[in-house]
């Protein structure tokens, strides 16, 4: 006859990670752009012209986390607030009179580094970066508010600064186009980008 006694402790311990802010001088030179403080200016505006007159309107804002290849997190917070093309209120038309499978999927996710400002007849990315678009997880910020998270990687030293978005892998239809001061890129870093376009209905 065997008698016999087995002990097990263990233990758990949690670290919390906070994000760091992207550096001062990159918030400055990034909200202290005409493009930038124009979208801030149109995008707060039209919510209050929204609610004052009851009048619909679509509302774009891009926000970024950068991942570092270390392990690293930090920040960006709004990249800026422009902007919803023409292509994209022409193609909501058309679908409105004639539906197509493509109505959905507005979720493909291109960065560039292209410096000519953002227009509503932009149809592409100013420079693409050469990396691949990525598809983003389709949510509802709020009840209003359609919203896109895609994480595009790097494999190259890039100096990204503008985003796009598009309901083609390759092609397709531009729904977004918004240009920011450049965010440094290496090989393994990534960007997480989180695109949101809020639909007012007035009051």
């Amino acid at each position: 006859m065997y008698a016999g006694n087995v002990g097990m402790r263990g233990g758990v311990a949690a670290k919390l990670i906070r994000r760091e802010r992207a550096p001062l001088s990159w918030r400055l030179r990034n909200t202290m752009r005409v493009a930038f403080v124009v979208g801030w200016l149109g995008y707060h505006l039209g919510h209050l012209y929204s609610r004052l007159f009851g009048a619909p309107v679509l509302l774009g804002r891009l926000d970024a986390v950068v991942k570092r290849s270390d392990g690293s997190v930090i920040d960006y917070g709004c990249l800026g607030y422009r902007v919803v093309t023409t292509a994209f209120v022409t193609f909501v038309v058309d679908q409105l009179q004639t539906e197509t499978s493509v109505f959905g999927d507005f979720k493909y996710h291109d960065s560039g580094v292209g410096v000519v400002a953002e227009n509503i007849t932009d149809t592409a990315m100013g420079t693409t970066d050469g990396e691949a678009r990525v598809a983003g997880t389709q949510t509802e910020s709020a009840a209003n508010a359609y919203q896109s998270v895609g994480t595009i990687a790097y494999t190259t030293t890039k100096a990204i600064t503008e985003h796009g978005l598009f309901n083609d892998v390759s092609a397709g239809t531009l729904m977004d186009r918004t240009v920011f001061s450049a965010i440094n890129v290496v090989n393994l870093d990534s960007i997480q980008f989180t695109y949101t376009l809020t639909c007012t209905a007035g009051s």
